[in-house]
């Protein structure tokens, strides 16, 4: 017999504070996450923020919900990001999954939305029938350094002796490389890379349309879902910690000292993410400005779904890419949510709305 135990925020603010979350074979969620769930300004007292599901006394699966929000005609359409699901092996053709997921139909009418889900969750989530998928956005992924070492073999099962060789080709190609980006100075114009939101940039993010506040991206800032660090908890089946995680907050001036851009970073372990952008340039002058951020901070790997920035980053001939491949980001909305959107509803989302922005 499968039963369910939901948690708002007072509820697993108790159940991270008693410790019980450790108790089990596996971890549902960990402290950190925990705590910044409960700090979400887009979530009210009392929906559900995680889904246990339990049988005979034992956590068989969970099932986590990040709320959020639109903005429809003046009106505030609560949702939520489904941001974790698991099932234990032990419990699997159960149908947990389904129990979980339609209990959090059931606590948000429907309302439910979701991004970055892996193959196998896609499958169940089409399997159910009752979700559509909404216009992707399109990205590019750009390359920094070679990788030759670490690709080829995972791509070619049989290559993996030659590993030595691939490293030697690698040393050989990112020397050049490195001599190439030498030349990338720093930015002669003003600017700032501060570790939090200032009021200037609250007020400049104010003028733009947003899916996100200034205090809901400090939020992020503030309560990461990544801690830095070595630590593996390998009770928790989803990321917690990574060698390097940082949020950057960058501010760009023209001339006459006036704000034109704000833009927030995520380094995560060589690899750069523009969650959200600002601006009311022409980027050339972030664009510079990012140049040098990638090769003062030796960024091996940057993706980005901003289009404008991409397409300005065509014609920079200095941004010092080696190679970039197109990338898609899908998303699926639950048939209820549509239903309770406009006809033609466009969500603009940034790089950074969904769970995205949190790892």
């Amino acid at each position: 017999m499968i039963h369910l135990k939901t948690l708002n925020k007072k509820q697993l603010e108790d159940f991270i504070s008693s410790g019980e979350f450790e108790s089990y074979d596996f971890l549902p969620i960990t402290r950190h996450r925990a705590q910044s769930h409960i700090k979400n300004p887009k979530a009210n007292d009392d929906q559900t923020l995680l889904f246990l599901a339990f049988e005979d006394g034992h956590l068989a699966g969970y099932l986590g919900c990040l709320p959020d929000s639109f903005i429809v005609d003046g009106k505030v359409l609560s949702f939520a990001w489904l941001s974790t699901l698991f099932v234990s092996d032990q419990f699997r053709g159960k149908r947990i999954a389904q129990t979980l997921l339609n209990r959090a139909f059931e606590e948000y009418q429907g309302n439910i939305a979701i991004t970055e889900f892996t193959k196998e969750a896609e499958s169940l989530y089409n399997k159910l029938g009752v979700f559509k998928y909404i216009e992707p956005k399109l990205g590019k992924r750009y390359y920094f350094k070679t990788d030759f070492e670490t690709i080829i073999p995972a791509k070619k099962k049989n290559t993996k002796p030659f590993q030595p060789v691939f490293k030697i080709a690698d040393s050989v190609a990112n020397f050049f490389i490195s001599i190439k980006n030498s030349f990338v100075k720093q930015p002669s114009f003003p600017f700032e890379i501060i570790a939090k939101i200032d009021k200037e940039s609250a007020d400049f993010i104010s003028k733009f349309k947003t899916n996100r506040t200034a205090e809901e991206i400090l939020w992020a800032m503030e309560n990461p879902w990544i801690l830095k660090g070595d630590t593996v908890n390998k009770k928790y089946l989803f990321s917690s910690h990574s060698k390097n995680f940082k949020y950057f907050w960058v501010k760009v001036y023209c001339e006459n000292n006036n704000l034109i851009t704000c833009a927030l970073l995520l380094l995560r372990d060589g690899h750069l993410k523009i969650p959200y952008l600002y601006t009311n340039s022409d980027l050339t002058q972030f664009i510079d400005l990012l140049s040098y951020f990638i090769v003062a901070n030796k960024v091996k790997v940057m993706t980005s779904y901003q289009n404008d920035l991409n397409q300005k980053i065509k014609t920079h001939l200095a941004f010092p890419d080696i190679h970039q491949r197109n990338i898609e980001r899908r998303y699926m909305f639950h048939q209820n949510l549509l239903d309770h959107l406009p006809e033609n509803f466009e969500p603009a989302f940034q790089d950074g709305d969904g769970d995205c922005l949190m790892t």
